[in-house]
């Protein structure tokens, strides 16, 4: 049978997402202050850190996203208030329907956020943005699902490719973006988005897969 984990019993996941943004708070601004404003990790738990005070009790997976997002959207400032916000409210909007989210329920979600964060930006993959993590990341997912891969090894594949998308940014020289004035000298420098969404991707995964075992 394919392994999947009640929707219901998923807010669990945005706990350890908020956990994980207040765990790498400083080393996300340290990133992003070596090539940007230095205030990644600060303004990402800001708003992490108001959703966990907004999430009541029996909140699915989908409403704590939602939660999640608007939060997010609404309240923390610069790109990646936006960004992320339309990330996770449309990741939930793409699971509230399924009572129980397997492989490709996960895949849904990913593919909803990843086009909502194309829709908002102009970044592609080589921009040295999160989304050097997160297009691996979707096209890896949906591999392995179209194979007939089941959750855990789907998100495996998820979380190894979002891994080497995200080492990549290190070598890559920013496009976009206020650090895209830098040219050059952005190189050698791990992109903090793509940091960020690394660490929520593969938080996740390991969330899911607990839930689903």
């Amino acid at each position: 049978m394919s392994e999947s984990f009640s929707n219901t019993d998923g807010r669990v996941i945005v706990d350890r997402l908020i956990a994980v943004i207040r765990e790498n708070k400083v080393y996300l601004s340290e990133i992003d202050g070596k090539i940007g404003d230095g205030d990644h990790g600060i303004n990402m738990d800001k708003g992490f850190q108001l959703c966990a005070s907004r999430l009541e009790e029996g909140m699915s997976m989908s409403e704590a996203l939602r939660v999640l997002g608007r939060t997010l959207l609404l309240e923390i400032g610069g790109s990646m208030g936006p960004l992320y916000g339309q990330f996770f409210k449309a990741m939930a909007a793409a699971s509230k329907e399924a009572e129980r989210v397997d492989a490709a329920v996960v895949q849904s979600m990913l593919e909803a956020g990843y086009a909502a964060i194309r829709e908002l930006g102009e970044a592609k993959p080589g921009d040295k943005t999160l989304v050097d993590t997160l297009a691996p990341a979707a096209a890896a997912l949906a591999a392995a699902v179209n194979r007939g891969a089941f959750l855990t090894e789907a998100l495996d594949a998820m979380v190894e490719s979002a891994e080497a998308g995200w080492k990549s940014t290190e070598d890559l020289v920013a496009k976009v973006g206020r650090s895209s004035r830098l040219g050059e000298r952005s190189r050698g420098v791990l992109d903090a988005g793509a940091t960020s969404c690394y660490l929520m991707l593969k938080a996740m995964a390991e969330n899911m897969k607990e839930l689903a075992a």
